[in-house]
């Protein structure tokens, strides 16, 4: 039987995929299988992968005949994945050797339903270690517990697929798979969801997987209308947060954190396309139209002056024209 199953989507990163392939091998085991989803790649990564499901010991190759970003690309791996615990990895970052047997042999100890790690970020030759805003280590805690508070960063900020393991059983409960076509803030709605309703998770102190900033081809290095899906992602976390049974709870923190989202992309609004930077401008402020209006109160008396302030803005602007129209 599979034991892990890691997942890898790839999509026009041939100058970063050799290494990430080389940590895979790294990583190899018996037991273990690597699910390598090219998304539809323009550039040489198919002819990568293709000698890579030759060389790679466990590799298991699949190609989209058409690009559907990165929320469908790990839907695909999820898909075809047979291992009892899985793993996430971007075609673009890399693994410390021997991190997934750790990773391994720590959440079966546990027992619990996924764990969270740190990891290293890496922009050009600096290293840095991002943590888990969560203190405890090597403790198993309902997910749901450690949501809040509303002012802080928590577990639930912390949203990278890649930085943890999962075990199977979140996969047949429908908790492991991403929304369809989201092509930025994937991982939000599905980090809401897990914490929401997994029963069991543990925050280790492991930190072998090195995240890439800078990379040209990210999303997040792109000001086309395609950033702009995080408003579609946070949508969705408010929309079945307030279904929660612990709606009056929880609803604070994340209308919070996405006035926090829309405050930050404001913000940077200078590197976005000018039809994008208006378009942004126009549904952020439909989205805060859209919240529960004590809520979202409530959340911009909690923050700085400066992000409060923008949003309000924002907001002042779409009632005037509502009002002129």
């Amino acid at each position: 039987m599979v034991k892990l199953s890691v997942i890898v989507p790839f999509y026009n990163v041939q100058t970063y995929a050799p290494d990430t392939l080389r940590s895979l091998r790294a990583n190899a085991r018996e037991d273990f299988e690597f699910i390598l989803v090219d998304d539809c790649a323009t550039d040489g990564t198919p002819e990568i992968l293709e000698r890579a499901e030759r060389d790679l010991p466990g590799a298991v190759y699949v190609r989209h005949e058409k690009n559907g970003g990165l929320a469908t690309a790990r839907n695909t791996g999820l898909d075809n994945a047979t291992g009892e615990y899985l793993a996430f990895l971007d075609g673009d970052d890399w693994l410390a050797p021997g991190y997934y047997a750790q990773l391994l042999a720590a959440i079966e100890d546990l027992g619990c339903d996924f764990v969270r790690t740190d990891h290293v970020q890496c922009t050009a030759r600096a290293r840095s270690i991002t943590r888990v805003p969560h203190g405890r280590r090597n403790e198993v805690m309902n997910p749901r517990d450690v949501i809040l508070p509303a002012d802080r960063s928590t577990s639930v900020d912390y949203p990278y697929a890649w930085a943890g393991m999962y075990h199977r059983r979140l996969v047949d409960e429908g908790l492991l798979h991403f929304t369809h076509g989201l092509r930025t803030a994937e991982d939000r709605p599905w980090i809401w969801r897990l914490h929401r309703e997994a029963r069991s998770f543990a925050v280790l102190g492991l930190a072998g997987v090195f995240y890439r900033r800078g990379v040209s081809s990210s999303l997040t290095q792109i000001g086309d209308v395609r950033q702009l899906d995080f408003i579609r992602a946070f949508d969705q976390v408010i929309e079945e947060t307030a279904r929660d049974r612990d709606a009056d709870a929880l609803l604070p923190k994340a209308v919070r954190t996405y006035c926090a989202i829309i405050s930050h992309h404001l913000g940077n609004i200078e590197r976005f396309e000018p039809q994008v930077a208006r378009k942004l401008r126009s549904m952020s402020a439909a989205a805060m139209k859209r919240m529960p209006q004590d809520v979202l109160k409530d959340a911009l008396d909690s923050m700085d002056y400066e992000r409060a302030a923008r949003l309000r803005r924002v907001k002042r602007r779409s009632a005037g024209a509502e009002v002129a129209a």
